[in-house]
């Protein structure tokens, strides 16, 4: 059989099966599922480490500690964030208004899985849905597809322990653009993490999804802000995992008065500014012939870069920086760039510096986040009001503070970017996203309502009702050659409803 139509069939299969255990463990209480979910995230501690050098290894991408650590974010920091939120039953009651809540699962849940962080996004994906009571089936990254399928065996092996179906979470052997084309067809819901492409693709598929958008994150470095520990957090974030995770900073924008504090900084925390012919070299590495950003160069570090490039840069750089031009197709640096590459701008004052965030957040990361370095609340807050992110990180790096690693945000890697960016949701998704609440709603506003008349004869809902309309259409319509006057006969008939209250 050809391989894409068994990658269809082995879609239907997993969903199919998901979707049967999947109705055996929504009959699973709170408590039940709570121990479930403590219990795969002290698995996952216990391989955090192999399985982030499993990940390094297969996709070449990122660092293998930076990996390790970004599956602890998934499994014990996730864990210590939902420890008692209530996903499963009823949520709440209030007597006053008359209102309960009832949890209810979605169902089978269809969780696309990217390159750049694939066994951190398999075991949030995971986790989530578990503690929601849903079912999970994945389809991971061809060039992911060994370290996501271990990731997914370790989970396997604790449902087995509570005595629960490995097929609640499965993940498809044969990846392939049908087969998740298909997975998203048939589950109930879609959490999306990938390139624009694959995102576009899950909310055209006629399934409810939650998708990321992608992100172009702008650093403004505002005069009043601490420039020494500004850059050290820009480049621990910016060198975290290489810069595969898409909240990383892409472009630092200053200040003219601060420009040259800010680059001698950065050049002692080991930025190497490009000059010369470097940059042409750089940029013709950094992209495809035809557009889009180079694979080849994603996750990787400086050094290795360079090599690409042809070019030499000093023992112990880091992150390779270019004072861009502009912001566009044509300016590479001004584009995202998850690997470590840097634009650096330079403006009059934070106004101008404000304009220059919006336009780099246009050219590519609408939606998602944006760092600002500064101890001036009220620019803070301009920023806050006028730019069309859904996160503001405030004096902290930005990889670690949107993925609320630094911030008191949900620990997540889904990372919604509104409607603005083509995103259903704006929040870190959490279980809570992956939950219909059903309300049972009492009676308690009456008072408006005539009890007593309705249906009697004589009130508005009798037997009488029909002769009132007749009498006020004969009363709109006699002596009248031309078409009814609908105002009129509505008229009528009201007054005559209000003669019989």
């Amino acid at each position: 059989m050809d391989k894409d139509l068994q990658s269809v069939q082995e879609a239907r299969d997993l969903v199919r099966k998901a979707r049967i255990a999947q109705i055996e463990y929504s009959k699973w209480n709170q408590e039940k599922v709570d121990k479930l979910v403590e219990a795969i995230s002290r698995e996952i501690e216990n391989h955090a480490e192999n399985l982030g050098r499993l990940a390094s290894e297969e996709t070449g991408f990122g660092i293998a500690a930076d990996k390790a650590r970004k599956n602890l974010l998934a499994s014990r920091d996730l864990l210590n964030y939902i420890r008692g939120m209530k996903t499963i039953g009823i949520l709440g009651e209030d007597e006053k208004t008359g209102i309960s809540e009832i949890a209810v699962p979605v169902g089978v849940i269809a969780g696309i899985i990217p390159s750049t962080n694939p066994t951190s996004t398999v075991i949030h994906k995971a986790l989530i849905s578990l503690k929601s009571g849903n079912s999970i089936v994945f389809s991971p990254h061809p060039s992911a597809r060994n370290c996501i399928a271990r990731t997914v065996e370790i989970i396997q092996a604790v449902l087995r322990k509570f005595g629960l179906s490995e097929d609640l979470l499965a993940v498809a052997s044969l990846p392939s653009l049908q087969g998740s084309n298909e997975l998203m067809k048939e589950a109930d819901l879609i959490l999306a993490t990938g390139g624009p492409g694959m995102v576009k693709a899950a909310y055209s598929s006629g399934t409810p999804a939650l998708g990321v958008g992608s992100g172009n994150v702008p650093v403004f470095i505002e005069r009043t802000a601490d420039i020494k520990r500004a850059v050290a957090m820009i480049m621990a974030s910016k060198t975290f995992d290489n810069g595969t995770v898409c909240a990383s900073e892409q472009a630092v924008v200053t200040e003219q008065v601060s420009y040259a504090r800010v680059k001698a900084e950065m050049e002692a925390s080991g930025c190497y500014f490009l000059r010369g012919e470097e940059i042409p070299k750089v940029k013709a590495l950094m992209e495809r012939p035809g557009g889009g950003m180079n694979p080849a160069v994603v996750g990787r570090d400086a050094p290795y870069l360079a090599k690409m490039a042809g070019i030499e840069i000093p023992r112990g750089t880091r992150i390779l920086v270019c004072e861009e031009e502009g912001v566009g197709p044509q300016y590479p640096f001004s584009k995202e760039k998850l690997t470590q590459l840097l634009g650096f701008y330079t403006v009059k004052d934070w106004k101008e510096g404000c304009e220059r965030c919006l336009q780099l957040l246009k050219n590519g990361g609408i939606g998602h986040s944006l760092a600002i370095h500064s101890e001036n609340e009220e620019i803070i807050r301009e920023f806050a009001f006028s730019k069309p992110v859904s996160r503001i990180l405030v004096n902290t790096p930005s990889t670690h503070g949107a993925v609320g690693l630094t911030t008191a945000l949900a620990p997540s890697l889904t990372l919604g970017c509104g409607t603005v960016g083509g995103s259903s949701t704006s929040d870190n998704v959490t279980p809570l996203h992956l939950i219909n609440i059903r309300r049972i709603a009492w009676g308690i506003k009456h008072t408006e309502l005539n009890l007593e008349s309705a249906g009697k004869p004589g009130g508005p809902g009798g037997p009488e009702l029909t002769q009132t309309i007749t009498t006020a259409v004969y009363s709109a319509t006699k002596d009248r050659d031309q078409e009814l006057d609908t105002d009129l006969i509505t008229r009528l008939v009201m007054e005559e409803i209000r003669k019989r209250m």
